[in-house]
């Protein structure tokens, strides 16, 4: 069930108009209804109060355009539940944050709420076959997609600490996805994709610093879920083990290191990993005398150049895709060592 790059540049750019139109009217809701995140704490990193709810825009629109083509292209019921089982337990990740953005939960029902998503898509993903890189056994399979859910769902949450930092960086882990998914046909996970990255730049327009409003807890869940859900049904087109294995690992590998980072200073200050702090890679970049849009660029750069390897390691030859597996690899414990390394706040 393929379909036009020219519809794939269409389902873009409505994403992008739709996000984008959205937001405001968003901001606006926000505002009226009090749902603003004011610089009340320590953890805070920004100076003026900040409407929430530009999270809600991502979600209408993901699911809105998402549904629609469904409908229109080659619709079946089986189209319909393969969408479902993505969409499904991203938006009631999504309800969840919105609970959180306007009452303030314990981060316990949040964690509970995220294993019971993550309990659901690896029984669907298991029990239909559509895990990306199956191990040969069920158990193990679940069990990585549970961790590999909730994972990234909490990373995407703490990666969005800085004006267009997390929606920049899921807009470029979602090109690359959507680039990956469409060379190796995998039609669903390629629209999805590029209607998460037209929905994240469209949102990226008014939350790029100065950030005239937030995604809040509903979109970072909801883009944490939904980003989570389809690296790990990607069957990378890879010659080797292990270069498969790290497709998905670095197509989120900023994201992973930012919260590495920032849960291991934590421990180390006999912190709990789920308190707010100002020891996210952005903070440290910050505090190294980058500018906010500079600190947003270099996270962006480097999501980039590793979505950047994640294409390339699935076109070469085994030997270079290895090679090239083992730089990227290196940098990554380099960059754990050198933000580490930095004052925690």
């Amino acid at each position: 069930m393929g379909i036009t790059n020219k519809e794939y540049f269409l389902l873009f750019v409505i994403a992008y108009l739709l996000v984008g139109a959205l937001t405001p009217l968003m901001r606006r809701i926000a505002i009226a209804t009090d749902v603003i995140d004011r610089p009340n704490s320590s953890h805070k990193s920004h100076k003026q109060p900040v409407p929430y709810l530009g999270g809600v825009a991502i979600i209408i629109g993901v699911i809105a355009i998402s549904y629609s083509t469904s409908l229109v292209s080659n619709f079946t019921t089986k189209t319909f539940w393969l969408a479902t089982s993505v969409l499904g337990p991203a938006l009631l990740l999504g309800l969840i944050g919105l609970w959180d953005d306007l009452r303030n939960l314990q981060p316990l029902p949040r964690f509970i709420a995220q294993s019971i998503a993550g309990i659901f898509t690896a029984g669907i993903l298991v029990a239909t076959d559509n895990v990306g890189n199956p191990t040969g056994s069920a158990v193990f399979d679940s069990i990585i997609t549970v961790i590999w859910v909730v994972g990234i769902c909490n990373s995407i949450n703490f990666f969005d600490n800085l004006d267009g930092g997390a929606a920049g960086t899921v807009a470029i882990s979602s090109i690359a996805l959507a680039f990956l998914a469409l060379n190796g046909d995998q039609y669903l996970i390629a629209a999805l994709s590029t209607v998460t990255a037209g929905a994240t730049l469209g949102f990226l327009v008014w939350n790029k610093s100065p950030a005239k409003i937030y995604m809040g807890d509903a979109g970072a869940l909801f883009l944490g879920v939904l980003l989570a859900t389809l690296t790990i049904r990607l069957h990378p087109n890879s010659d080797t083990q292990i270069g498969s294995y790290l497709t998905p690992v670095f197509l989120v590998a900023i994201p992973i290191l930012d919260t590495t980072v920032a849960v291991l200073s934590r421990l180390r200050r006999h912190l709990s990993p789920f308190q707010g702090g100002q020891d996210h890679l952005s903070h440290r970049l910050v505090r190294a005398g980058f500018s906010r849009k500079q600190a947003a660029a270099s996270l962006w750069g480097l999501s980039g150049l590793y979505g950047v390897v994640a294409i390339f390691i699935s076109r070469p030859k085994a030997s270079t895709e290895s090679y090239l597996a083992g730089i990227a690899g290196l940098l990554w414990v380099v960059l754990f060592i050198l933000f580490f390394r930095t004052r925690d706040a």
